[in-house]
């Protein structure tokens, strides 16, 4: 029966570590294939309007985080939404209209018309 919990315990020990690396891994590939995708996408200024805005709190032991996001719709009735920083947030109210700067999934900027 110790020979089983030693043997269980020791595996544990192993795996866990690996499956974090992994994870990690796994994560930091697919910020730098998002990255590398923006990078190599377009600079593109568009006409828009701010159909919706929302932010998303999340909390990790004592510590919050919000991310904010704008929805943009383009004069063809598509939309995007990108995640924008608190300050660029509070200047957008819903109903605007501008011109929208991205690169990719890039919010590079919002001039209200």
């Amino acid at each position: 029966m110790e020979l089983g919990y030693f043997v269980i315990h020791k595996l544990m020990l192993t795996l866990i570590p690996l499956l974090m690396f992994g994870i990690i891994a796994f994560r930091m590939v697919q910020s730098a294939r998002q990255w590398n995708k923006d990078n190599h996408s377009p600079k593109l200024t568009v006409p828009v309007t701010i159909p919706a805005k929302r932010a998303d709190t999340s909390r990790r032991k004592n510590t919050y985080r919000t991310r904010y996001y704008v929805t943009f719709q383009f004069e063809s009735g598509d939309r995007l939404e990108l995640e924008l920083q608190g300050h660029e947030y509070g200047l957008i109210v819903e109903g605007d209209r501008g011109n929208l700067s991205f690169q990719g999934s890039r919010f590079l900027g919002f001039e209200r018309t």
